[in-house]
């Protein structure tokens, strides 16, 4: 029998959860549904236990469902060819150890080098995607892999039996209802519109929360522990920990502890409205099928507003009051268009607006859904390498 491919996945954890989200989905699809014998490199065991409770934060070595993980402490360490895997990737262009690297060049055949980047909707990345970059001074070549929304790049992160589990789930009511009940959402709380809140500290959430007491709806907001602290602490009026909960007029705000990945999931699929942050959960909110707002990573110069631009061209061209809002979550509205008629106003457009937004997410899934997903066509982009090199 042929050994499985092994496979270095290299993670230096900078968005808190997102890229060490993003890492461990992958390494864990690769595993389970490629074969491949998975070593992630991570840096940040702390991070990473929030989302998968079964890493040990002191153990350098160690095996969390059925795939090595290694801390990842420094850019020191001598390598030797033995030691390096068959498929090397580094996740959004870091620093993988020069040592290591040097390794890979003894190799024979040498390892497949892909950078994988962060996802965009930019025109561009349809032209870099799968790009070449020779090193320069050793004999080896790294490939630039994309993730992205068209079938001219990698697609994005997506289990075989996703669709299965989301259909299973939302299909059953009293499922949905215990699995929030478990947070101490009430039977009255399910009947209200449910909203999921995960942003950057930075986000806007004061104005939203004033919005939403003065809303004709009753509105329960569920945020993870730790998520926008200070603006939840001060509606609470105490700590903001797991459990804590208030209601004032028409909102309803509860703290959730920080759930793994596979309840996140849960979580997205049970609300009506999802507020996500950076990549990871940004995509999952998209399989989710339901109405979401992206709170997008900031970068230097506002590049994410063009980021942020191309995503709602792709996936809001038709919806107005999804852009507005989106926009206007994360400072990137024109001159003027909160000033004009308050969040309010923008809230009330959004939410009439909920029922064809929900159509079109739906809609949106199935065309995304179509590109493949991400680990399928990273696995065929290897494949082709390989065997061009034999």
């Amino acid at each position: 029998m042929a050994r499985s491919l092994s496979l270095a996945l290299f993670c230096k954890v900078v968005d808190n959860f997102g890229d060490i989200g993003i890492c461990w989905r992958l390494a864990r699809q690769l595993q389970q549904e490629h074969g491949i014998a998975v070593t992630l490199w991570v840096d940040d065991l702390r991070s990473f236990q929030r989302i998968c409770p079964e890493v040990d934060i002191n153990a350098e070595l160690q095996r969390v469902a059925d795939v090595t993980v290694r801390h990842w402490r420094d850019q020191e360490g001598a390598f030797s060819a033995n030691d390096i895997a068959d498929i090397v990737i580094e996740f959004f262009g870091v620093d993988i150890p020069p040592g290591y690297i040097a390794a890979m060049a003894e190799c024979d055949p040498r390892p497949v080098w892909l950078n994988l980047e962060g996802l965009s909707a930019e025109g561009w990345v349809e032209g870099c995607h799968a790009l070449p970059s020779p090193h320069p001074r050793l004999p080896l070549r790294k490939y630039f892999f994309f993730p992205g929304f068209t079938s001219k790049t990698g697609g994005l992160l997506h289990e075989s039996s996703l669709e299965e589990q989301r259909r299973q789930f939302q299909s059953d009511r009293a499922v949905m209802a215990a699995f929030l009940g478990q947070f101490g959402v009430t039977p009255a709380e399910m009947t209200s519109l449910k909203v999921s809140l995960f942003c950057y500290p930075y986000a806007p959430v004061p104005a939203l929360f004033n919005t939403w007491q003065g809303s004709d709806t009753a509105i329960t907001c569920l945020v993870p522990e730790g998520v926008a602290a200070e603006e939840v602490r001060a509606f609470l009026g105490e700590d903001a920990k797991p459990g804590a909960a208030r209601t004032r007029d028409a909102l309803t705000v509860r703290v959730l502890p920080f759930v793994a990945q596979p309840d996140y999931d849960k979580l997205l699929w049970a609300c009506d409205l999802n507020f996500v942050r950076g990549e990871d959960s940004f995509v999952r909110a998209q399989w989710a099928g339901k109405p979401f707002i992206w709170h997008i990573y900031p970068q230097d110069k506002n590049l994410h507003h063009v980021k942020l631009r191309a995503f709602l061209d792709r996936y809001a061209a038709d919806m107005e009051s999804l852009a507005a809002l989106s926009l206007s979550w994360n400072g990137a509205a024109p001159d003027g268009m909160v000033e004009r008629g308050g969040w309010s106003v923008l809230w009330t457009k959004f939410q009439a607006d909920m029922p064809k937004i929900a159509s079109a997410c739906a809609d949106w899934r199935e065309q995304v859904l179509a590109n493949g997903d991400l680990a399928t066509n990273l696995m065929r982009f290897v494949a082709s390498l390989r065997s061009a090199t034999r």
